[in-house]
């Protein structure tokens, strides 16, 4: 997909701390910057306002697909699309691109499901919630 296909975009830089011996980021860290530019375009949506903390969400699929090494001290534009809103969960298309727009990284697929803490169950998202979703595509 082209940069432009998606409307949300977080830059970071790479942490030292991140990389292995080589240089090259971990594979775990994939889903962490994914979690990183989730937050930061929740944060922007107001999602969290607009939930008044009744909106819990529980990964369900997670699917990172590796196309080129991230490096340390490298800038990372984590680029971020809502791709569905269903009754109880949500989908997300994340790709993580170096600093030339045609330098794609990885492509990783995110799904949440909104449940009740107690007893663990999918519950349907509240409205409010899925108007701020909604709002941002």
């Amino acid at each position: 997909m082209a940069r432009s296909d998606y409307p949300f975009s977080h830059r970071f830089r790479v942490r030292y701390s991140e990389v292995d011996p080589q240089s090259v980021v971990f594979n775990s860290r994939y889903l962490e910057y994914a979690d990183l530019v989730l937050t930061e375009y929740w944060r922007k949506a107001g999602i969290n306002a607009a939930a008044g903390g009744e909106f819990d969400c529980h990964v369900v699929r997670a699917v990172v697909e590796y196309r080129k090494p991230i490096r340390a001290d490298e800038e990372v534009d984590g680029l971020m699309r809502l791709v569905r809103i269903g009754n109880s969960s949500i989908s997300f298309a994340i790709a993580l691109h170096g600093a030339d727009a045609e330098d794609l990284r990885a492509e990783i697929e995110l799904v949440y499901v909104h449940v009740d803490l107690g007893d663990g169950k999918p519950r349907t998202i509240p409205p409010a919630v899925r108007a701020a979703f909604e709002a941002t595509i």
